[in-house]
């Protein structure tokens, strides 16, 4: 089994697509440790544990953008437009894996995940305050949190 995957390596998978944070379902394949036809049969195989919100395909423009904006290899030259899983979709893909590492590339997504949502709520309580005190106290914070994410 593989090390245990860090937050650096979920954190930079993560993109925003539709106002969402999302992670491309190959990108997912990797971070799991399987091949991406397994991702996407574990989808074919449960739709109902794929509702509206939880896994979208990217359209064409979507993953020209995808392309242009991150060189991704693997969805470069597939003739077939990738899935894209928003956190609640990582979370069901979690229940159908099963294994070792899909149990910890999921506590590490989770925590990716997590750690962001954190952190962009530091920075808008920190936008709406005047108070010098609790400012100084949310960029420490901020601050704790972009170190653990660096280790």
């Amino acid at each position: 089994m593989r090390e245990v995957i860090k937050f650096s390596e979920v954190e930079e998978k993560i993109l925003t697509l539709r106002d969402k944070k999302v992670i491309i379902d190959s990108d997912v394949a990797e971070l799991y440790g399987v091949e991406t036809r397994e991702v996407v049969q574990a989808i074919k195989n449960n739709p109902d544990k794929f509702p509206e919100g939880y896994i979208f395909e990217l359209n064409k423009e979507e993953k020209k953008e995808v392309i242009k904006n991150f060189d991704n290899p693997k969805i470069k030259f597939s003739p077939k437009l990738p899935k894209a899983f928003t956190e609640k979709g990582l979370y069901m893909l979690a229940t159908i894996l099963k294994s070792p590492q899909a149990t910890q590339t999921t506590i590490s997504i989770i925590e990716a995940f997590t750690k962001l949502r954190e952190l962009s709520d530091i920075v808008a309580e920190l936008s709406e305050t005047t108070e010098e005190t609790q400012q100084k106290s949310l960029l420490q914070k901020s601050g704790e949190i972009i170190a653990e994410t660096l280790t």
